[in-house]
């Protein structure tokens, strides 16, 4: 009887701590989860193109080099983020695209073959997105030419609510580490081209024009796009 009751008393102790670990176990999780998700934020998602592999590849000779993700990259932005930039207008420095319209960049399509992307001529180029209207920008999503892995040159991404951009200019992101584009000098990373594209936080900086550089690539002389994505919450 005397071991009868002291396996019971046992028994019970560990029912008991094992049920204090569970709810310790799920206090933990439930406070890494808001952690990870502050209150007024969600996650920034979008369509990922499938992977489309084509050509030689080429050796990327740049250092610092960023590797393309294996995952999709994540940012969390303010609730009431949208998509801004689908359809809206699409000028650059180069009138005449070699190959494709600018009208490309935001169109939708983010595929990897022909078709489906602008060439512009050598030298540093510039893209620019109209958005019609001054918002408060969650994120910029890039498409390059993603079929070749390769690393665009001097790839910068500028802000305003100027559509000179003479005035008011914040650069959100800046590769250009010798100012060739002569936008002054960058400190982020070359990173090579995937179906994921770039995700830039925004900040929510307030403007209505998104300008996009690049001078060339790590394969050839000449600057691409395939999709420019805009989030941001309208005024």
């Amino acid at each position: 009887m005397k071991y009868l009751t002291f396996s019971l008393m046992a028994l019970s102790a560990l029912l008991f701590a094992a049920c204090g670990d569970k709810s310790a176990t799920d206090s933990s999780s439930a406070s890494s989860e808001v952690a990870a998700s502050p209150a007024g934020s969600m996650p920034l998602t979008t369509e990922i193109p499938p992977e489309l592999i084509e050509g030689t590849p080429q050796p990327i000779k740049v250092p610092n080099l960023e590797q393309a993700p294996s995952t999709v990259p994540t940012l969390m932005v303010p609730e009431g983020t949208v998509l801004l930039s689908a359809g809206k207008e699409v000028t650059g420095s180069d009138d005449f695209p070699i190959i494709g319209e600018l009208s490309y960049v935001t169109d939708g399509d983010k595929e990897a073959g022909e078709g489906y992307f602008v060439e512009l001529m050598d030298g540093p180029q510039w893209v620019q997105i109209d958005l019609g209207a001054p918002a408060d920008l969650s994120a910029i999503w890039v498409w390059h030419y993603h079929s070749q892995k390769r690393a665009y040159h001097d790839v910068i991404v500028q802000v305003s609510n100027d559509p000179t951009f003479e005035s008011g200019v914040t650069t959100l992101f800046n590769n250009d580490y010798d100012n060739s584009a002569e936008q002054g000098k960058g400190n982020d990373q070359p990173y090579v081209e995937s179906r994921f594209g770039k995700l830039i936080d925004a900040k929510g900086e307030n403007a209505q024009h998104v300008r996009l550089w690049s001078n060339g690539n790590t394969a050839n002389d000449m600057n691409h796009y395939v999709e420019v994505e805009v989030y941001g919450i309208s005024e």
